[in-house]
């Protein structure tokens, strides 16, 4: 029996739904992704035994587990956010500890009602209801998931609502002004509703500096869609994908940087 097929037949005896992914990777192996997960053992068997090379995916919520993602991919500070958080009493002892092949961790928990969430400020994801992760021992760009520690029968559940609340409370929002381009629609407009519309409207030249600077507004709000449609912006006037998610990821770091810096202004 190959590592991937067992592993995926003791998430399936747990209750956890599986599915493949392609080798190597977290792009799933089926038709619908995570709808497709099953706890059927027959067909889990049928699965890995005809390709054993395939990663095993677990879906999360409900029936699966619920999954915090301690991201540190890119600068991100996942690990300083995680800390914080166990500080303050919002990251109860998981089932599990899974370090993941980018260096960050998967902290699984009993699922439940929650929805996939992120804070990506902090370097914190969570998976529940309409996600999943690869697990272990799947492997991605040659490196593996690894349990770290005992499984935990006694985890208690996690409540994300609350931990978001605790790092990003929710704020009035506020004009941006600071560092904006003079006359332009972000020094006019507040919070972060129209950042993405004049981030499409900036011509080549000034796109990535213009980029740059509504994703950390976006960021410093804790406004993960006004991230993604900023980052659709961008591409639309013509920057490469691939730059456009390295100048988010450079913002996203410099907002968490720039949090830090004022709450512990604030704490002094």
């Amino acid at each position: 029996m190959s590592s991937c097929l067992d592993a995926a037949m003791r998430y399936a005896r747990r209750g956890w739904p599986v599915f493949p992914c392609k080798p190597g990777s977290k792009e799933p192996a089926t038709a619908h992704g995570f709808l497709d997960a099953t706890t059927d053992l027959a067909q889990v068997e049928r699965l890995w035994s005809r390709r054993p090379e395939l990663n095993v995916a677990v879906a999360t919520g409900g029936h699966g587990p619920d999954v915090l993602d301690v991201d540190v991919a890119h600068g991100r500070p996942g690990y300083q956010s995680l800390h914080t958080a166990i500080r303050a009493g919002l990251v109860p002892s998981p089932i599990v500890w899974v370090a993941t092949p980018s260096g960050g961790m998967h902290l699984y928990y009993p699922g439940g009602g929650q929805r996939n969430g992120s804070l990506p400020a902090h370097g914190l994801d969570f998976r529940g209801g309409g996600g999943y992760v690869v697990a272990p021992p799947s492997q991605v760009d040659g490196r593996t998931y690894v349990v770290v520690s005992p499984w935990n029968p006694q985890a208690g559940r996690i409540d994300f609502g609350r931990l978001k609340e605790h790092l990003a409370p929710r704020r009035e929002p506020v004009p941006w002004r600071e560092s904006a381009p003079s006359g332009s629609a972000a020094d006019r407009e507040p919070g972060t509703a129209r950042l993405a519309a004049w981030v499409a409207a900036r011509e080549p030249g000034n796109r990535n500096a213009a980029t740059f600077w509504a994703a950390c507004r976006a960021a410093e709000a804790g406004d993960t869609e006004a991230l993604e449609a900023i980052a659709a912006a961008a591409v639309s006037t013509g920057l490469a994908k691939d730059a456009v998610d390295k100048t988010i990821a450079s913002a996203v770091r410099t907002a968490g940087l720039r949090r830090l810096v004022i709450d512990r202004e604030a704490a002094s």
